[in-house]
């Protein structure tokens, strides 16, 4: 029998439940691949969870705030919603066969009981990885990660000129803050910013390597601010480099599909991009 102080540890170190990895079954081509629901943030996320499956892909990156369904576009789909919501959106996905993995961006709050919320909705919604951009928050991160074994993972978005303070475009910067930190902390690699900062996303990933807990993957038609999404392969971003990345670092996911162009109708180009995954042969 164990002493009664280390079983106390045990109780106060334990995750409160393990996270599932995604099943092999719901990944495309051995890439945990999927689609960032703010593709379709012109419309709901019930109509999101759809175009998703249209897409081919079987799982799903959630955001905070999307409205709920064309039936009830005043109710708004998040963490601070009530359960009943929650699970109106669970039972949508599972019965489209989509799965939720990743939730964000989100704020997280250096406030526990803040964050807790945030923890809570995701062990709820069987969600892998919570995306933030939240870095003064990462103490209280980091014991909600030891607690619920959720990964937490830092997005970049692109670099600004006239605000030299930030600093999440620069992948040494993310190195810099999750390096000493719980390992399910790390880096949502938003390739398409990395782009629109003049940076090669390959040399990002390299520097990041070991730390890379999600990705927004996307395939830009100029290395430019001004840079849109256009269909993998045919862009600049080097979309084979880049899952050859991540095949050769054991990189598991998810990866989301974030395609922020042609909003009205880009299910199909969304679809292409997943077919494009399907269909790479990498050595």
């Amino acid at each position: 029998m164990k002493p009664l102080h280390l079983f106390l540890f045990t109780l106060v170190t334990a995750p409160l439940v393990a996270a599932e990895p995604i099943p092999d079954a719901a990944k495309i081509n051995g890439f945990a691949i999927g689609v960032q629901a703010w593709t379709f943030n012109k419309f709901t996320v019930f109509e999101a969870i759809e175009k998703t499956k249209e897409t081919g892909a079987k799982v799903i990156e959630l955001f905070p705030g999307q409205k709920l369904s064309p039936e009830q576009k005043d109710v708004k789909f998040d963490h601070n919603a009530p359960k009943e919501i929650w699970e109106k959106v669970a039972a949508k996905a599972k019965e489209a066969g989509v799965t939720p993995v990743a939730y964000g961006v989100v704020g997280l709050s250096k406030k526990e009981e803040e964050s807790r919320k945030v923890f809570e909705f995701a062990k709820f919604m069987g969600i892998r990885v919570i995306n933030t951009e939240s870095v003064d928050a990462i103490d209280t991160i980091e014991k909600l990660v030891k607690e619920y074994d959720i990964k937490v993972g830092f997005h970049d978005h692109p670099k600004r000129p006239n605000d030299p303070s930030y600093r999440m475009w620069d992948p040494n910067y993310i190195l810099e803050v999750v390096k000493d930190r719980d390992a399910r902390i790390g880096s949502c690699a938003d390739t398409g910013h990395w782009v629109r900062s003049n940076l090669k996303p390959v040399d990002c990933l390299r520097i990041l390597k070991g730390r890379i807990v999600s990705s927004h993957l996307k395939d830009l038609h100029a290395p430019l601010p001004s840079g849109h999404d256009v269909i993998y392969g045919t862009g600049v971003s080097d979309v084979p480099a880049i899952l050859a990345e991540f095949k050769a670092q054991g990189f598991s996911g998810p990866i989301s599909v974030e395609y922020e162009y042609n909003w009205d109708k880009n299910v199909e180009d969304a679809k292409q991009c997943i077919e494009y995954v399907s269909k790479l042969v990498l050595k």
